[in-house]
């Protein structure tokens, strides 16, 4: 039993959310990790017959549309400096490390009939360092850096790309499946076709709202599909590994007890997690994005649904392709329903008829999208398994933006604190989760914000050719409470 000392040190503890922590102990077999992403953090982006991948077409466009003018051409220097980063995973005393391959850097074309065999080296190389130091790897697959070649053919809008995608995952599976247990097809496939082909906040910036990223969507999904099922027929036996995807989803809070906005939250977050989630647990796209998607459709003039349709063998075929789920979540929004106010617009954004916001007194980060929200996670979790059942769940991202401007980074040690305690939370309700990945290991290319926003549990000195990496705070933070498995960081918590 806890004593009356360490409850009150909970409460001290507690935001200005009055938020009250979970001080029960995690599982030991619970897993804690952190991540990072290729295109992010390699660089090399050239280098050792890698080929161009999207991101390197799009941050050397002249303008720019990167708020720095930056690139990933070098970032982090992980290519050159994955020993480096191995030792600080170890150093933290994780149980994995997640991080993607770079097709590109594999497949230089996109196309199967050229591997790179010094793509293939790097990973290896990367995967024996990992092994050596007893860290599991969680390898995504794609984390948003299609061969520009395949990009050119019409990328992830063209079904050319589902075959190819197979192609590049079977490469993967001969090559490194025997080092990898826990394999995610796709990062953030929203992100990928919403961000990608629709609102032009993500590479390749395509502008085709409404259209472009629901076909996108389509094709990602076949895609995972497809790879699952080449994992379970020719790989499973022999390689015993699991094979999930990663869906990110904000947790959308009803901005009222009214019905119209109660139902708002279920839609938006059906059209949000639920767009990918359900066709690989139940088969299908959620019903209430069918029905509103060929409403508006209809409304608008077109002869069929916007949203594509899935064949009966197709939804058989999608159903269950999942060993695992992936969980992103980062912040909360409340919606509040907005039912056919914006039937002229034609965009996926549109469609679910929501609109959204987040409060003022939720405390900020150095990103504007990202308020500090952690009740949002354990109602995430509990949505998830009401949804789709009791499946396995890890939080494949989870973190918070700093301005760079100290190493002193209490902001995050706060949020992780919080969100591990919601984690915690969840769990106590019933919720099967299995692991923690933070994000990120360091600071890296942060997309079309470049380094303007740090993420990192280590910060990278962007301006040094040797990209020094130093330890902030929440690296010891984060090392306690894997050692003690205790979001206080200590020996303290309840068992």
């Amino acid at each position: 039993m806890i004593t009356k000392e360490v409850w009150l040190l909970c409460i001290v503890l507690s935001t200005s959310l009055a938020t009250t922590i979970n001080v029960s102990k995690f599982p030991k077999d619970f897993m804690f990790g952190t991540a990072t992403a290729s295109y992010q953090v390699e660089g090399a982006w050239n280098e050792d017959g890698k080929g161009e991948n999207i991101w390197d077409e799009v941050t050397h466009r002249v303008p720019s549309p990167i708020v720095d003018n930056s690139t990933g051409d070098v970032a982090c220097d992980s290519y050159h400096k994955y020993k480096e980063d191995v030792a600080m995973l170890k150093h933290m005393g994780v149980t994995h490390y997640r991080f993607s391959l770079s097709w590109s850097r594999i497949l230089p074309t996109g196309f199967n009939n050229k591997i790179n065999p010094l793509g293939i080296a790097y990973y290896k190389n990367l995967l024996k360092e990992l092994r050596a130091n007893n860290i599991e790897p969680l390898v995504t697959i794609f984390h948003w850096d299609t061969p520009q070649p395949l990009e050119n053919l019409g990328g992830w809008t063209n079904e050319l790309i589902i075959e190819r995608f197979v192609d590049y995952a079977k490469v993967v599976f001969e090559n490194f499946g025997d080092d990898v247990t826990y394999w995610l097809t796709f990062n953030e496939p929203k992100q990928t076709c919403n961000g990608g082909y629709g609102n032009q906040q993500k590479a390749p910036l395509v502008d085709s709202p409404g259209i472009g990223e629901y076909l996108c969507a389509h094709n990602v999904l076949k895609a995972h599909a497809k790879a699952w099922h080449l994992y379970d027929e020719q790989f499973r036996s022999t390689q015993q590994g699991k094979v999930g995807i990663t869906v990110d989803t904000a947790w959308i809070e009803p901005d009222s007890n009214s019905t119209k906005d109660v139902d708002a939250a279920e839609r938006a977050q059906q059209f949000s997690h639920g767009w990918y989630a359900r066709p690989v647990t139940l088969g299908d796209y959620p019903e209430v994005m069918k029905k509103i998607v060929a409403e508006r459709s209809a409304l608008q003039g077109f002869s069929q649904s916007r949203l594509p349709q899935f064949t009966q063998d197709e939804i058989e075929y999608l159903k269950g392709t999942v060993d695992y789920l992936g969980l992103n979540y980062y912040t909360t929004v409340m919606g509040l329903d907005a039912d056919d106010k914006r039937i002229d617009v034609v965009s996926y954004d549109a469609d679910a008829e929501v609109d959204t916001y987040q409060k003022d007194e939720w405390p900020k980060s150095s990103s504007s999208w990202l308020r500090v929200v952690p009740w949002g996670l354990r109602k995430t979790l509990n949505w998830i398994k009401k949804t789709y059942g009791d499946i396995p769940i890890i939080i494949t991202e989870n973190g918070i933006s700093d301005d760079g401007s100290s190493l002193e980074d209490d902001i995050r040690v706060d949020y992780y604190q919080q969100h591990l305690s919601s984690i915690k939370d969840a769990m106590d309700d019933g919720v099967n989760v299995f692991g923690f990945t933070a994000w990120s290991l360091m600071d890296n290319f942060e997309w079309l914000r470049g380094y303007s926003e740090y993420f990192g549990l280590y910060h990278v000195d962007f301006a040094s050719p040797d990209r020094t990496r130093t330890p902030k705070k929440s690296v010891e933070y984060l090392k306690n409470v894997i050692q003690y498995g205790c979001v206080l960081g200590n020996s303290t918590c309840d068992n």
